[in-house]
């Protein structure tokens, strides 16, 4: 079984999923602001999967210039998953939070510094004790921009990470695919349950890019 959550399917052997989503809210329990859109003209949009996302929801959903966030799941295979799907390693899916935000106000390689410096990004198929393909850590790019600045500040913190006597970092970057919603009772799940289970934590290591700091090779 623990193999099963640890290696991922191939599309033949995912689960067949269904046409019609799962139920999920209309508007950020925290903004009141719609999850779905429409957003404010100019607004981008970045997907990361840092572990579970109950936690890594909020710390997003907490930064200016983020306009909103959602908990969902990408990645994969399996249309339309279920959580209960996606915990048994055969959706191919990671969980993932998609965030939109203002480039006016928060870059997005601000973004990857709070990316990078909020989770593991050395321990594979897992973030601390969730183990699984879906806990994976993973940036899902929806431009070449993002790409650029992503594999830039992926290569920037491994150099931080290797002088700190770290490991290697096992990120998958790779393009955006279907991003599905999770169920309702996920969305902004620490706002709705203030003592729930949050389950990340960084190394420790400071990421050398964003916030104002370019990242390796930029002007």
């Amino acid at each position: 079984m623990l193999s099963q959550k640890t290696t991922l399917p191939t599309a033949d052997a995912a689960l067949p999923g269904r046409t019609t989503p799962v139920t999920t809210d209309e508007v950020h329990f925290v903004s009141g602001r719609p999850l779905k859109g429409p957003h404010p003209e100019g607004f981008q949009t970045a997907i990361f999967g840092m572990g579970c996302f109950w936690g890594v929801e909020r710390v997003f959903w907490s930064l200016p210039g983020v306009w909103v966030t959602s908990a969902g799941y990408t990645g994969g295979f399996t249309p339309n998953p279920t959580y209960e799907e996606t915990c048994t390693g055969l959706t191919g899916h990671a969980e993932v939070v998609q965030v939109v935000f203002n480039p006016a106000e928060i870059s997005y390689g601000d973004l990857l510094k709070v990316f990078w410096e909020n989770h593991d990004p050395t321990q594979g198929m897992r973030q601390g004790g969730d183990i699984g393909t879906t806990y994976r850590s993973a940036i899902y790019y929806l431009t070449e921009d993002q790409k650029a600045e992503a594999e830039a500040s992926r290569d920037a913190y491994q150099a931080a990470l290797t002088a700190a006597g770290q490991g290697e970092i096992t990120t998958e970057v790779t393009p955006a695919g279907v991003y599905y919603f999770a169920e309702d009772y996920h969305q902004a799940y620490l706002a709705k349950n203030p003592e729930g289970y949050c389950g990340i934590g960084g190394t420790g290591v400071v990421c050398p890019i964003g916030i104002g700091v370019p990242a390796s090779g930029e002007a």
